[in-house]
């Protein structure tokens, strides 16, 4: 085994959560809905998931309830800023905060204050023959069950929102024009709050992912920003399905690098490569790496006149 290989398997492992939530993110945002409660979605998704696979012994029950855990903070999201016309930037911070207590005072209620170790979680499966890749092998081809439907929802997510699908045109009109899509009969709000749901499922289930596949466990606070981080994918990716996708890779690589290169003697400190996604994002919204524009409604609220 190479030294690339548990980099990139490390490396996979932080990424797939983040790759989820971005691209759920990026359904959001490209609806005109700047849903900062990703990161209380995932973290509820988490919770729920630990919770639910406890509680029923069956961790597809887990994640069942880690989707579950997602659909209620997505529930409030949609609530709050499609229908109430609240701040959504005030609204996903609130949502942040108010998870973090919950779900903090829930693991000492439920989960032996938030250290339990012994959940239900999902087995590795390794496929055979593509696992014994070198370096790609283990880290594409050695996931749990979990873990291949969260690749499978992220791929059909990012078709969904392709140009050339009815429904990617549709959530492209309420994002960059609201007022002259709901001239030609879309039903704005309806879309925006499924949109914001559908971020929320795929959120959860990124959660599920991360408490029954990668941690198999709960603690406080354990996405530690994952959520926010998916924010910053989708503007470095510059709001573009393969983009986006290919920015949390390396943003979860770079995570991995963290813990990688101090054990194989690096003198690069943590702190200098933990900077990366965000210079990046910075990098993407300067101008330096091109041109980007985000969609034209995104933090407009709409309410028909």
């Amino acid at each position: 085994m190479s030294a690339l290989t548990p980099i990139l398997v490390s490396g996979f492992a932080f990424a797939l959560p983040l790759l989820l939530a971005a691209v759920g993110e990026l359904i959001s945002e490209r609806a005109g809905v700047l849903n900062l409660s990703v990161e209380a979605m995932m973290l509820t998704g988490a919770f729920t998931a630990a919770l639910g696979a406890v509680l029923t012994g069956s961790p597809w029950l887990g994640a069942l309830a880690g989707v579950a855990g997602g659909l209620l903070v997505g529930g409030c999201q949609a609530l709050l800023s499609v229908r109430a016309l609240a701040d959504q930037i005030v609204t996903g911070i609130a949502l942040n905060a108010l998870a973090l207590a919950v779900t903090t005072f829930g693991a000492r209620l439920w989960l032996n204050h938030g250290r339990n170790q012994g959940i239900p979680a999902f087995d590795r499966i390794e496929v055979p023959l593509l696992h014994r890749i070198p370096a790609l092998g283990p880290a594409l081809f050695g996931q749990t069950a979990l873990g291949y439907l969260c690749v499978l929802a992220a791929a059909g997510t990012a078709l969904l929102l392709s140009r050339r699908t009815a429904a990617g045109l549709r959530i492209d009109a309420v994002g960059e024009d609201a007022v002259a899509a709901d001239r030609t009969g879309l039903p704005v709000a309806r879309l925006r709050a499924a949109c914001v749901l559908l971020t929320a499922a795929l959120s959860g289930l990124a959660g599920a992912q991360l408490a029954l596949s990668e941690v198999r466990a709960f603690s406080d606070n354990m996405t530690a920003g994952i959520g926010y981080l998916a924010v910053v994918a989708v503007i470095a990716g510059r709001w573009r399905p393969g983009a986006t996708v290919l920015a949390a890779v390396l943003f979860g690589l770079a995570q991995a690098l963290q813990y990688a290169l101090p054990a194989l003697g690096a003198a690069i400190p943590p702190a200098v490569l933990t900077m990366i996604p965000y210079l990046a994002a910075v990098v993407a919204v300067s101008g330096l790496a091109g041109a980007s524009r985000s969609p034209s409604g995104l933090t407009v609220p709409f309410a028909r006149a």
